[in-house]
């Protein structure tokens, strides 16, 4: 399936684990189902929420492949293939692409970092390399570094570069790249909590990882809001607000996992260095959920 910069909600899957620390494909290929009987507009795949820096290459290979074989063109099929080393972001990105990734999502370079020029060629030169969509992820608060404005609008104007998941949270910064969006180039939310206020300045939807927990209900507001029932879209969002903030109480994916589990999906333990919540926030967290009617 083409990825064609759909309007609509992108769940940021996360990676289930056994007990002993392996993938659970059985466990995945249910959330995955799950995701597409409620209508979910898209799948990432080894995103943060994937904890794909704990994982070793044959793993994400083994994810990836799987969660292809899965959705079997059903929905778009997004994978992360960033790294702060371009030639293995190259590298990654080929073999993904090579087996079904219908896009491809690019972070910025992390702990080394880049002045502007050096993350340009960082991204161009992958995008070179492959025939599929790229996205640029910006998400200073997890690489140290934002995507400067003018290497956005330079990579804007890429062929293969249709958009930017962007999770600064930051409006400022979102406005000041608004003006780069267009029928080649979407803007998508890495933060639930403004969702809506980045698709009123063009935004396509979010890539989600409230959408884990509430598949349903999170690609109906983002549905109600470009459909322009936006009264129903504000009405609902404002109610799973605090459950969507509740997710982030830690470091994602800890709490997303943790309300997982307690809905009984299965989506096992984190990997070091990510570990359980502290019990005062797994109260506060079943307490949202039971709120939200998901208990």
């Amino acid at each position: 399936m083409k990825f064609n910069n759909p309007t609509g909600s992108i769940v940021a899957m996360i990676t289930p684990f056994r007990q002993d620390g392996s993938v659970n494909f059985d466990v995945l290929t249910d959330l995955l189902e799950r995701q597409i009987a409620a209508g979910t507009d898209g799948i990432l795949t080894l995103g943060t929420t994937g904890e794909y820096p704990t994982m070793s290459h044959e793993e994400d290979a083994s994810v990836v492949a799987h969660t292809v074989k899965v959705v079997n063109g059903r929905v778009p099929v997004i994978v992360g293939s960033g790294s702060n080393c371009t030639a293995t972001q190259i590298e990654k990105s080929v073999e993904y692409q090579d087996m079904g990734a219908d896009a491809l999502l690019l972070i910025a370079p992390y702990y080394n970092k880049a002045n502007p020029e050096g993350m340009v060629r960082h991204f161009a030169e992958t995008a070179d390399k492959v025939k599929i969509p790229c996205l640029l992820y910006n998400v200073p608060g997890r690489t140290g570094c934002s995507i400067p404005v003018s290497v956005v609008e330079t990579l804007s104007r890429h062929p293969q570069i249709c958009g930017i998941k962007e999770a600064s949270g930051d409006m400022s910064y979102a406005m000041k790249i608004a003006h780069c969006v267009g029928p080649d180039f979407a803007l998508y939310s890495g933060n639930d909590d403004i969702t809506l206020p980045l698709m009123s300045i063009g935004g396509s939807g979010v890539i989600s990882v409230f959408a884990n927990v509430m598949p349903g209900m999170c690609r109906q507001i983002v549905a109600d809001y470009a459909g322009g029932n936006q009264a129903r879209a504000l009405e609902n969002h404002l109610k799973y607000l605090k459950l969507m903030n509740g997710l982030f109480m830690e470091v994602n994916p800890i709490p997303v996992k943790s309300a997982m589990n307690m809905m009984g999906l299965n989506a096992g333990p984190m990997r070091l260095p990510l570990c359980e919540m502290s019990g005062e926030h797994q109260a506060a967290l079943r307490a949202m959920l039971e709120e939200a009617g998901l208990l």
